[in-house]
């Protein structure tokens, strides 16, 4: 009874700093000149960003400030100004996470894209196989969380910060980070926990949690529970901050100014209770009824997209070699109004990161409850994830953004995100702002369901391990309740306090999850060489499977 009591009390402290934070910011609404008193989510902000993002060259990058035409920015005194540009720690980390997963697993991004393919058409289900639902329903499930605002607003302030160089850096990210997302997808099916009444717990905390206790080290088993109650912690964060707030935050946004609306804040109010209504009514369903729902909008909506910016590129046609060579030459510009060649490099990584979540580990959540017996097959589908959001989704942005030229309007606010590539859309066609306006609230819907189950289960996770078995479960509800509340403080909230507590969260997600994934990278290769000498030699050839 008084570990019941712990419990208790330790849900009532959360649910009151979330809530701490969320008035000044709420009383404030849009109001960006109105300062409010630091809150508590911002403190805990800087703190995470002065332990994971710090500056790796300690100010060493420095090159003189330029505005828009390159002309120098001179101080008082007629002296270039300068600009420092950061190389966050935990890019850095998703960088060189990425690169080594891609040679340590032989570049299984390239030699399984083409069987992944196969897996996801449903050519090696077995409807017999432990699980809850199909490896289709796990990778749409998964890009119902991919695939929101940050390919449409996020790719849109990567291109203002980072000029179209930042989209080739986005690409690469995206190619290695296919390598990162095979390895967490792939752990989570090794290590993933089946409950009693056969649903399925798994996901970071579970393989960092029971990968690790395995370990003959000690170290290594006390750092894997570290890491997984930090994971846990983070991807709740994540939820109710970047899977939550910031779509409701540019879904209104989108709204209010595709349909010119001009009373914002009351506005706001009805996007954000509509979206709390909506998300509210899907996610009592569990994991199969979002399966259902995020396989028939997500196909949709990416085909609604892709086909509207086709026929903007389309129209452009002439303009495509140039858009292209762009893309590549400023990839290594020296224009320091970009941030030069780092500058560029880390916009790109950085916005491809909060897109695909390569790396993140939070798509691991889904795959895990992939009706297979083959870990490895569900890491090669899940690796898809990113191809399909940064490569096809993303790209087809930028290429509309650049292709438009709105992507170098001066008249167009640095901040402007959604509304950039809106008026990309509208600058073509009069009606093609509605389109997009569709698809961002398809996006943002689809995203929140599927960020919601992931929030949860780290809720469940830690209530589980700090309290009785079964607690967790028990007061999900909770949670629930606590981010049915958040998308409604999204929709009227200062975009700058979401973008700062979405950040901390997402991007502090990928440190437990990769390191805990390097050390268990060993096991995971053993299992790559079986599955692939066996793949290799027919004997899981889709007849058999079928």
């Amino acid at each position: 009874m008084y570990g019941n009591r712990k419990i208790l009390a330790g849900v009532l402290i959360l649910v009151f700093a979330l809530v701490s934070w969320a008035i000044p910011v709420w009383s404030n609404g849009n109001e960006d000149n109105v300062e409010a008193a630091p809150s508590f989510l911002a403190r805990v902000n800087s703190k995470i960003f002065k332990v994971l993002f710090f500056d790796v060259t300690r100010g060493f990058v420095q090159i003189d400030e330029v505005d828009r035409d390159e002309n120098p920015v001179l101080d008082d005194s007629g002296t270039a100004k300068k600009k420092t540009v950061q190389v966050p720690f935990i890019v850095l980390v998703l960088i060189l996470g990425a690169i080594f997963f891609t040679f340590w697993y032989r570049w299984i991004n390239i030699r399984g894209f083409e069987h992944a393919i196969d897996v996801i058409r449903g050519k090696h289900d077995k409807p017999e196989d432990t699980g809850e639902i199909s490896h289709f329903r796990a990778l749409t499930s998964a890009l119902s969380a991919t695939v929101g605002l940050g390919n449409i607003a996020g790719v849109a302030v990567a291109i203002q910060l980072g000029g179209p160089g930042a989209v080739f850096w986005m690409l690469i990210a995206a190619v290695f980070g296919m390598s990162a997302k095979f390895s967490s997808c792939t752990l989570s099916q090794m290590y993933r926990k089946i409950n009693a009444d056969g649903t399925i717990s798994g996901g970071p905390m579970y393989y960092l949690d029971i990968g690790l206790s395995g370990s003959r080290y000690k170290v290594l088993k006390v750092l894997g529970k570290a890491l997984a109650v930090m994971y846990a912690l983070m991807i709740m964060g994540g939820a109710i901050g970047g899977g939550n707030m910031f779509q409701a935050n540019q879904t209104a946004e989108a709204f209010a100014s595709t349909f010119g609306i001009s009373d914002i804040g009351t506005w706001n109010w009805v996007i954000g209770i509509i979206l709390a209504i909506g998300v509210g009514v899907v996610i009592i369903g569990g994991i199969k009824r979002i399966g259902a729902a995020t396989s028939k909008i997500v196909p949709f909506m990416c085909g609604i997209y892709v086909l509207a910016s086709l026929f903007i590129i389309l129209t452009h046609i002439s303009q495509i070699p140039e858009t292209i060579r762009l893309i590549f030459t400023m990839a290594f510009t020296k224009n320091a109004y970009y941030g030069g060649l780092f500058g560029v490099l880390v916009m790109g990584v950085r916005r491809a990161a909060f897109s695909n979540e390569a790396g993140l580990g939070s798509a691991a959540i889904a795959h895990a409850a992939a009706k297979t017996e083959e870990p490895v097959r569900e890491g090669i589908v899940g690796m898809i994830g990113p191809f399909i959001d940064t490569i096809i989704v993303c790209f087809m942005t930028a290429m509309v953004v650049i292709i438009t030229g709105t992507w170098n309007d001066p008249s167009i606010s640095q901040s402007a995100g959604v509304t950039l590539t809106t008026e990309a859309f509208g600058s073509v066609i009069g009606w093609f702002p509605y389109i997009l306006t569709l698809c961002i609230g398809l996006f943002a819907y689809s995203t929140m369901i599927s960020w919601c189950y992931y929030g949860e289960r780290g809720w469940i996770y830690l209530l589980d391990h700090i309290g009785e078995e079964g607690v967790g479960l028990k007061t999900v509800v909770l949670f629930r309740i606590i981010f049915v509340i958040f998308i409604i403080v999204g929709a009227v909230n200062k975009l700058s306090d979401v973008l700062d507590f979405s950040d901390a969260m997402i991007f502090s997600m990928a440190f437990p999850n990769i390191v805990g994934s390097i050390f268990l990278a060993p096991k995971v290769l053993e299992k790559v060489r079986d599955y692939w000498g066996r793949y290799q030699s027919g004997e899981m050839s889709p007849a058999e499977s079928n």
